[in-house]
């Protein structure tokens, strides 16, 4: 009676306040005695397991120790019998293979020594003395296989068999230990069972620890979120609140906050990347702009003073040198055909571009085509000492109706790029047909391309590499063009290339049932 009187008394002069805290102190303590022996009891679970672990780990390396050495021992047999039978002797090849499973047994053998620590001291030495001396005499055998008029000694069976005495007693030993360990994992999680029990029992003060824990949550959550508001604040907007950890309106306000950051990273990004696109734009425009001015001044010289020089000839009023005459106009048609080139390739980029460029369809031979192309553009293995081989299928090959212009253009401008990238090698056109489409290839030996040159040698304005029109000329436009007429005919085109190996330029296009046999 007086115990409750002095509660009943002592109740009134704690306000609530004071009351939670009081009791959450308790449960606090508690929680933490619960916890320390949880710790403790998993800490000592864990020690058993490890130790049960290293030991099943031992019994393993020592089965795989064993299957070593019958192997070994087997294979020297073996050899020891062939060399008996035959002279034949050993290559360095199996030598090295010999003496790299020597290694593995002794590796294995030094693996199993850090294992067991004192208990399976004694064993192991026992071991590894038998096992370091029936190696020495299979590394004798080996050694003195090759030899002349040697005579091959192989181990003696007593040293192999002592050697699996003590591998056995060692995996005795082992399993000895390995059943104590598993002994006191046992008693430990028992005891740490028991624990266990005994601290949940001990929790009397459950919805108060309830409350406590609303506290604590709600406190938690405005801390998140004031942490969160903080740092999106600072500019990271990476950081993400924890919203899983909260439900309701605190928890709508943690997504509203990630959605608004993702946006806005998001959007950050896509403007960093448009701009790092559009100062790639600039800077291939810029290569282009370079390598077309001078791609531009190259022919304009060389019809600038080759014209010169015709107008000094013909003022000088001597006999004019014909052959050499000749030769100047050549150079001048030349260098006026590589300026029409150069102009035909940009203006037919601008027309890609703003789509204006046409398609105009007809019947025709794409065998003839091709003959006609290789033909015309023969001059050009000559510059670099190239051959040409033409591999078309005339078996396959019919009319097709397409657009011949695009076509010849096509193989143009991948015939102009093996000729400029090869030197002394082969350039190869080759063609073929199927019921629906027709193939053409043309195959180098040139410098070729890795995978990322590959990646962006199609693109407008953009050569494999930044200094590939300063070194072979061009101006990274043919290559684009040629994707581009490849897909306005329907078709496509293929490349596989690899360093020093050359490179295969490979464009199919439809021929579908509209195409008509070739006439004889």
């Amino acid at each position: 009676m007086r115990a409750a009187d002095a509660v009943s008394q002592l109740r009134p002069r704690l306000s609530l306040r004071g009351r939670l805290y009081l009791f959450s102190a308790a449960i606090l303590i508690l929680f933490a005695i619960n916890v320390g022996t949880s710790l403790w009891g998993s800490f000592a679970r864990n020690e058993s397991s490890l130790a049960y672990q290293e030991a099943v780990t031992a019994a393993q390396l020592t089965a795989e120790l064993e299957q070593n050495l019958q192997t070994k021992r087997q294979q020297v047999l073996v050899l020891a019998t062939l060399r008996e039978t035959t002279d034949e002797p050993l290559d360095e090849a199996a030598l090295e293979q010999a003496r790299a499973d020597l290694e593995i047994i002794s590796e294995r053998l030094r693996q199993l020594g850090g294992f067991g620590g004192e208990e399976l001291e004694a064993h192991y030495r026992r071991l590894h003395d038998s096992v370091t001396a029936l190696l020495a005499e299979w590394r004798q055998f080996y050694e003195q296989y090759n030899a002349d008029g040697a005579i091959i000694a192989v181990e003696s069976a007593r040293s192999y068999n002592s050697t699996q005495q003590r591998l056995q007693e060692l995996d005795q030993r082992q399993s000895f230990v390995a059943v104590q360990r598993a002994n006191a994992i046992d008693r430990t999680i028992t005891l740490t069972d028991q624990i266990t029990v005994i601290g949940f029992i001990s929790s009397i003060a459950i919805t108060l620890a309830l409350v406590f824990a609303m506290i604590r949550s709600t406190n938690a959550s405005l801390t998140r979120m004031k942490r969160g508001v903080e740092r999106f604040g600072s500019g990271d907007l990476t950081y993400r609140i924890d919203d899983q950890r909260d439900s309701g309106e605190i928890g709508d306000l943690a997504r509203t906050f990630n959605d608004m950051s993702a946006k806005l990273q998001i959007a950050i990004e896509e403007m960093n990347t448009a701009r790092a696109d559009a100062d790639s734009a600039n800077a291939a425009k810029s290569m282009f702009l370079a390598n077309v001015s001078h791609e531009l001044r190259t022919p304009l010289n060389a019809i600038i003073g080759y014209s010169e020089m015709l107008q000094d000839e013909l003022g000088d009023g001597l006999d004019i040198d014909r052959e050499q005459f000749h030769h100047d106009l050549a150079t001048i048609i030349f260098s006026g055909n590589q300026l029409l080139t150069l102009i035909n390739d940009i203006l037919d980029l601008s027309k890609i571009e703003t789509g204006k460029m046409q398609v105009s369809l007809e019947v025709f031979s794409p065998a003839a085509l091709l003959v006609q192309v290789c033909d015309a553009l023969s001059p050009l293995l000559s510059q670099n000492n190239n051959r040409l081989v033409l591999d078309i299928d005339n078996d396959s090959m019919r009319d097709i109706n397409s657009d011949r212009g695009k076509l010849q253009q096509i193989v143009t401008n991948l015939f102009s790029n093996a000729c400029k990238f090869t030197k002394e090698g082969d350039i190869t056109v080759s063609a073929s047909m199927t019921a629906d489409a027709l193939t053409v290839a043309v195959a180098d030996t040139g410098i070729g391309m890795t995978q990322a040159q590959q990646d962006r040698v199609f693109e407008a304005f953009i050569q494999a590499e930044s200094n590939t029109g300063l070194q072979y000329g061009g101006t990274g436009l043919g290559l684009a063009i040629v994707r581009e007429f490849c897909t306005m005919l329907g078709g496509s085109i293929a490349l596989e290339s690899r360093p020093d190996e050359g490179s295969v330029f490979r464009v199919t296009l439809p021929a579908g049932p509209t195409s008509v046999r070739a006439s004889a």
